[in-house]
């Protein structure tokens, strides 16, 4: 099914002619950037997100960046409204993308929609962004992580925070759209609140073998 929340079908574009090659060949990771000590947020601006994957990826959250959208992600995560969601659409080299609560990308919270906070920080490897439908103005719920350097999508995203643990987890999450057998968030919460992670029996990797007939007939386990 079509996402309503997408990253622009030229960017799409771009990457499936091959368009974006230079900037995958000048990428930069996670570690050369860095961040001002000072301007670095305490456990209330970091985000934990339990992924099916096998374990717990940490997110630094950037209020000073985009305040409102920051603010939305935190009320949505301790209300519980992330935790179960899949990862509905996850594209090889480019992105896995969560937050719709129908898992078919068309959803959202009942919470209204975000204006748009782009900055000028860019959509490095890592970088959690804010999926959003045509309208600049229409964020709600959904974000994506960005898997290589993207650009493109710079100052017309709004960037909220990168991920600077459990990078390995993200990279593990199942692709497709949507991908036959989904990744999953098993929990999300504010470091600040001391959540453990779920217990061990829980997080359940999926294993990396073709898809067969059984596979996708066989239901969704939470």
């Amino acid at each position: 099914m079509l996402s309503k929340y997408i990253v622009s079908l030229f960017v799409v574009a771009m990457i499936s002619t091959g368009a974006v090659a230079q900037e995958q060949s000048t990428s930069v990771e996670p570690a050369a950037v860095e961040l001002d000590p000072a301007a670095v947020p305490a456990e209330e601006n970091l985000l934990q997100l339990d992924l099916s994957t096998g374990g717990r990826v940490t997110i630094q959250l950037y209020p000073d960046k985009a305040p409102q959208h920051v603010e939305r992600i935190k009320t949505l995560t301790r209300q519980g409204f992330y935790n179960g969601l899949i990862f509905h659409r996850v594209i090889e080299g480019f992105m896995a993308q969560t937050g719709d609560p129908t898992g078919t990308g068309m959803g959202g919270s009942e919470l209204p929609d975000l204006k748009a906070e782009f900055s000028s920080f860019p959509h490095l490897r890592g970088v959690v962004s804010m999926a959003r439908a045509q309208g600049e103005d229409s964020a709600n719920s959904q974000f994506f992580i960005v898997f290589y350097p993207r650009f493109a999508l710079d100052k017309k995203y709004t960037v909220f925070g990168r991920v600077v643990a459990g990078m390995q987890y993200v990279d593990a999450i199942n692709r497709g759209e949507p991908p036959a057998i989904p990744s999953r968030i098993l929990q999300a919460s504010i470091d600040a609140d001391g959540k453990a992670p779920p217990t061990p029996g829980a997080f359940s990797p999926m294993p990396k073998k073709e898809i067969t007939l059984d596979d996708l007939n066989a239901p969704i386990k939470p």
